[in-house]
């Protein structure tokens, strides 16, 4: 009998020992592209976090160093034309929604921005992904510029016709580059198809599903840019971020461009410059300068991965949603706060302009969500390199606007892709 219970005692100490065994802390590998200003804010943060989480630990992994793609990370902050770049093939992505409820962290969607998660959000309008690194598209001017061309530096052009009048006047005194775009796909075509009402593609219940970019607001406005292009008010640089820099040069008297620009400018402070709302058709009725599309990075979970893993992923998201995080990161990046809790947290002290502080209001405003957002359909990345292709030509004088938008919709409609429904991404 006593040998009995000395055998009952022991087990029950070994199980109490193995239930008191803590748990090995978990690393979890983020990728990411981020450069200059932003990369250091991501590198500020994770530290803070490594520094806080008590053992689990976030590594970063810059894609420039990948040597295996195929050796996948936990998180990838991923911009719709970087999958190719972050992975060989096509992983299968755990919506963000599932890693936060499987770890009993909390992720309502009616915490973010109602802008902001309609980038994120499946249809059923559950989080996939964290918008951690969105901007909207603005107006940046050199208003040294300005005044060498007599025009008023406090006065931006407001609409597409008063840019092509002060383009006029900076050609005048200086033909380098009185206009430029970057992104110019997303900025010169998704996001005008938008401030005038018009969809990107149509849905499903339409009757007809297919991009929509060759309406009549796109047509007019490529048949503007391309005059302006043989006039030579207008120059392009690529279909990237390659605008940027001629402007920050001092090359380009105006630039369209994403708001996390400011952040960079007001740092370097090459000249006096200044940031204005993306100019609109004040002759479309309905238009809405305001009604922006936001784009960028988003933060991905990828599935098969251990759960002692997802659980440290989901603690660190949790970390990320803090509204004093996210004042440091917005702070640092120059990106939109994600949570109405953040921005109310930032905007007393922000020293942003006007505009990107009523980018900040409008953002909780559900009229500025955007019904022409293409959600059913993925594959927008080729969409863009297609709309390039056609711009180029456009540019070239090789085709007339019509014809050349007509192409890219026949182009596109064959690289759009349904909406996944089992955690793959496509591109």
């Amino acid at each position: 009998m006593l040998r009995r219970v000395v055998l009952l005692f022991t087990c029950l100490a070994t199980v109490a020992a193995q239930a008191a065994k803590p748990v090995a802390p978990a690393e979890i590998v983020f990728r990411h592209a981020m450069t200059g200003e932003a990369a250091a804010a991501l590198v500020e943060l994770v530290g803070r976090y490594n520094a806080e989480s008590g053992g689990n630990k976030v590594i970063l992994q810059h894609l420039s160093l990948v040597t295996d793609p195929q050796q996948l990370p936990h998180l990838a902050l991923l911009e719709d034309d970087e999958h190719q770049k972050f992975f060989a093939g096509h992983p299968r992505m755990l919506p963000l929604h599932k890693v936060m409820a499987n770890a009993n962290e909390k992720l309502e969607a009616a915490a973010f921005f109602p802008v902001v998660a309609d980038v994120v959000d499946d249809n059923k309008g559950r989080i996939q992904a964290l918008p951690l690194a969105l901007s909207v598209p603005v107006l940046f001017y050199n208003k040294d510029t300005f005044r060498k061309a007599k025009l008023d530096p406090n006065k931006p052009p407001a609409t597409w016709w008063q840019v092509q009048e002060t383009a006029g006047k900076i050609y005048d005194v200086d033909r380098r580059c009185p206009f430029t775009s970057s992104n110019p796909a997303w900025v010169l075509m998704e996001n005008v198809a938008t401030q005038h009402g018009e969809p990107l593609a149509h849905g499903e219940n339409s009757g007809k599903s297919g991009l929509a970019l060759n309406n009549l607001v796109e047509v007019k406005h490529v048949a503007l840019l391309a005059s302006w292009h043989k006039s030579f008010y207008f120059r392009t640089f690529g279909p990237g971020r390659e605008a940027d820099e001629k402007f920050l040069s001092g090359q380009c008297g105006m630039l369209t461009s994403d708001s996390s620009l400011y952040h960079q400018l007001a740092r370097r402070k090459p000249f006096d410059f200044g940031v204005a709302d993306l100019p609109h058709y004040d002759d479309v009725r309905g238009a809405a300068p305001g009604r922006v599309l936001p784009d960028g990075a988003v933060l991905w979970a990828l599935a098969g991965k251990k759960k002692p893993e997802y659980a440290a992923t989901a603690r660190f998201v949790a970390f990320l949603l803090r509204p004093e995080v996210q004042k440091q990161w917005v702070r640092g990046s120059g990106f939109l706060p994600m949570t109405s809790a953040a921005a109310e947290s930032m905007m007393g002290d922000s020293p942003a302009p006007e505009v990107l502080r009523l980018t900040v209001q409008r953002l909780s405003d559900k009229k500025y969500v955007s019904a022409a957002k293409p959600k059913a359909v993925f594959g927008m990345s080729r969409v863009r390199a297609i709309l390039h292709e056609e711009l180029e030509a456009v540019w070239a004088n090789l085709k007339p606007a019509k014809e050349a938008l007509d192409t890219a919709v026949r182009r596109g409609n064959t690289v759009l892709q349904p909406a996944p429904t089992d955690g793959t991404v496509a591109r």
